[in-house]
């Protein structure tokens, strides 16, 4: 059980900094649907744990050290190709958005030019890359319990200052600018992008694992605990939509609210999350073209870097937006591939 728990946990905290940290990703494809999001919030629990436990699965079956194996395998020749394309892409989109997103954090905690967040995010995942610190990498996975800490905090506060109605809160929840149109769909593209962003280190992580069972129950579990992370961050700010609408950051605004301290908190973890996830993708997409002990992956970090800082310019609300449901339709093919490669292989977790 001890491996099934790091492989959930490394889940959730890789996917963590692109999926909900902020909230502003929860509120475009779950709160601004009203009460629906909540059931929007049900439906993609079940979706992340069947997809997180089959890709972990496919990871130990293949023993993988790299996603295109997998992806090849479960797509075959020509699907393996777009495959391939989209996921790689979108590790370098998500990157982009971590960018953005520290550049709005520091803006909404501290009132700092936003651009300045944003070169604070790119240098420094940019000296992780090229001094390969593993350890600190090791110490923001900590973040994760950390995370949940907050957020159950933000969740228990949110319900017993609720100031409106809940038919006034399902009202205004609707105001909110959605990123689909209507709830499963919001759910449903959430799920896909996510995935996307996910695959590749949790089939890399399904290939240190040799029982498929060990390896299923971790992806299931991290599945399991990222539904939990929606429906929590959901409620707390559908509760509160007089406070957090039209904000870019809705989880630090509901930390700030309780007390200064606990925004501060909740900011180290927002930039701890962002951090981690930026690291992880920029390094996946990297290695997908430089091999890391080529000559040229050192520049090829400071140069793909660059690009990104530049890509995030556009902003972080408008980012969430655009890159997340437009990865969110290209990743379904990723998801059906993965169903289809299920149900040709045996049923059992064994």
């Amino acid at each position: 059980m001890k491996k099934s728990w790091q492989i959930g946990g490394a889940f959730v905290g890789l996917i963590v900094g692109a999926g909900f940290a902020s909230g502003q990703e929860i509120m475009q494809y779950f709160t601004s649907f009203g009460l629906y999001g909540i059931v929007g919030g049900i439906v993609a629990t079940i979706a992340f744990a069947f997809l997180g436990m089959s890709l972990a699965q496919l990871g130990t079956d293949l023993q993988t050290t790299s996603h295109k194996e997998v992806i090849y395998h479960i797509g075959g020749r020509y699907i393996g190709v777009i495959l391939d394309i989209v996921i790689t892409f979108f590790l370098f989109g998500v990157a982009v958005v971590m960018f953005a997103g520290a550049g709005s954090t520091f803006q909404q905690m501290f009132g700092i030019n936003p651009m300045i967040g944003s070169i604070f995010m790119m240098l420094i995942t940019i000296l992780t890359l090229l001094l390969n610190v593993k350890n600190i990498i090791n110490i923001i996975a900590l973040v994760t319990p950390y995370l949940m800490g907050i957020i159950f905090i933000i969740l228990i506060y949110s319900i017993f200052t609720m100031d409106l109605t809940i038919a006034e809160q399902n009202a205004l929840a609707k105001e909110q600018t959605s990123a689909a149109s209507n709830w499963l769909m919001g759910a449903l593209l959430y799920v896909s992008y996510n995935i996307a962003a996910g695959a590749a280190m949790l089939i890399v992580m399904g290939g240190t694992v040799k029982e498929r069972k060990v390896a299923g129950i971790g992806g299931m579990l991290g599945g399991l605990m990222l539904g939990v992370l929606i429906i929590l961050i959901n409620i707390a700010m559908f509760v509160k939509m007089d406070v957090v609408g039209g904000v870019a950051m809705p989880t630090l605004e509901l930390a700030k609210q309780i007390h200064p301290v606990v925004g501060v908190l909740m900011s180290i973890a927002l930039l701890g999350m962002m951090y981690n996830t930026a690291v992880g993708m920029f390094y996946a997409f990297t290695v997908r073209f430089i091999a890391p002990e080529h000559k040229y992956f050192k520049l090829g970090i400071v140069v793909i870097g660059l690009l990104g800082f530049a890509a995030s310019l556009v902003g972080f609300t408008t980012l969430v937006g655009k890159v997340y449901s437009t990865m969110g339709y290209l990743g379904f093919a990723l998801i059906i591939a993965v169903v289809m490669s299920w149900l040709r292989k045996p049923k059992d977790l064994s």
